[in-house]
């Protein structure tokens, strides 16, 4: 119960803490017809002074949900699984956006639509599972529903 108070009084909305992490900002863009996967975005803060790692997660709309990343390989942008996870350092805020690090998630068992909030569980190396609502947004975060 005190867990659940503190968040509400440190938290605006749409914010969740987990531990020593607090994420907010987070959306799913809506895919696109026939697409067969989605991603999300979100900002992980970690004001605790021990570093944790982004591992991947779960969410009942797709089979699977991994960490991706772009890197610039000459000219051409690529996208790969960061199969380490994702760091997220004591004392930092990673952000997940478009055209860097994000949520994947594929082999979608139904294709959220825009306006929906589902709800995914993100899995932490020392936070464990943190389970968050996640708005569907048609832009993206900056299309995001408030």
């Amino acid at each position: 119960m005190k867990t659940v108070l503190l968040c509400a009084a440190l938290c605006a909305p749409g914010c969740v803490m987990a531990q020593d992490l607090r994420i907010s900002d987070a959306c799913i863009r809506a895919p696109m017809p026939g697409a067969p996967v989605v991603s999300g975005y979100l900002t992980i803060t970690n004001p605790g002074p021990v570093a944790d790692r982004l591992t991947g997660g779960r969410a009942d709309f797709a089979e699977v949900v991994q960490v991706h990343g772009m890197t610039m390989e000459g000219e051409v942008m690529r996208m790969r699984q960061r199969v380490d996870g994702l760091p997220v350092p004591a004392g930092a805020t990673v952000t997940l956006q478009p055209g860097g690090d994000h949520l994947m998630f594929s082999g979608l068992n139904f294709a959220p639509k825009s306006g929906d909030t589902v709800h995914v569980t993100l899995t932490f190396d020392h936070a464990g599972p943190v389970t968050l609502p996640m708005p569907v947004c048609a832009g993206g975060p900056a299309g995001r529903v408030q």
